[in-house]
């Protein structure tokens, strides 16, 4: 049968048998993907223009990480990776915004889930340090070259351009960390190398 005059692709596709759930699977795909990144967009011009209403209060530290370990474990055991908390031995109490240390939590987390093979380790581990709070997410995946260390903090800068678009991630996860560190009168950094695995580190100021 022909198709009629001025007929757009999209109106074949959606009467073809054979490909229909895959096209609508792929209009879904990419609907989350856009409103995922609109929400990023729009956290990262809240906390860089300081309309961002934190509750800066004392936050402990550990509580955090507890609350969240669910949810990282379960992601985890999906990949089979090891999944592991190294407590410090005493309370690590913060100045902080409670929804925001979850935040920068999730987007280190969940980028070495994501960056590890299976079969792998993500750790994370708090401790006090020259009298500042040190928050550190470990993972032994892919890495990241010297040359992108310097720039991977940046909006929308992807490592592996090709592989993140396929993992689904909007490029502005780790400028979102950044900001939040920053706004927390605190800062972030890594440590890495090219198939060896990545070390995220969040500084911030103890509590007095």
């Amino acid at each position: 049968e022909q198709k009629a005059a001025g007929s757009s692709p999209a109106e074949g596709a959606i009467h073809d048998a054979e490909h229909n759930e895959q096209f609508v699977a792929r209009i879904e795909e990419q609907a989350e993907r856009l409103h995922q990144l609109i929400q990023d967009l729009l956290h990262l011009a809240q906390v860089e223009s300081g309309r961002q209403a934190f509750e800066i209060r004392e936050v402990s530290l550990g509580d955090v990480v507890q609350r969240c370990v669910p949810v990282y474990r379960e992601r985890a055991q999906a990949k089979r990776l090891i999944f592991e908390i190294e407590p410090s031995p005493a309370a690590i109490v913060v100045r902080a915004d409670d929804g925001g240390l979850e935040t920068i939590l999730d987007n280190l987390v969940g980028n070495a889930i994501q960056y590890t093979p299976d079969g792998g380790r993500v750790t994370i581990r708090y401790r006090e340090e020259n009298k500042t709070a040190v928050l550190e997410v470990e993972d032994t995946g892919v890495g990241i070259s010297p040359g992108d260390q310097e720039r991977i903090f940046e909006r929308f800068y992807r490592v592996d351009k090709a592989r993140s678009r396929e993992l689904g991630g909007t490029g502005l996860g780790l400028t979102i960390v950044k900001h939040l560190a920053q706004a927390f009168g605190g800062q972030v950094s890594v440590s890495s190398e090219s198939g060896k695995g990545s070390v995220f580190r969040v500084q911030l100021p103890l509590a007095k």
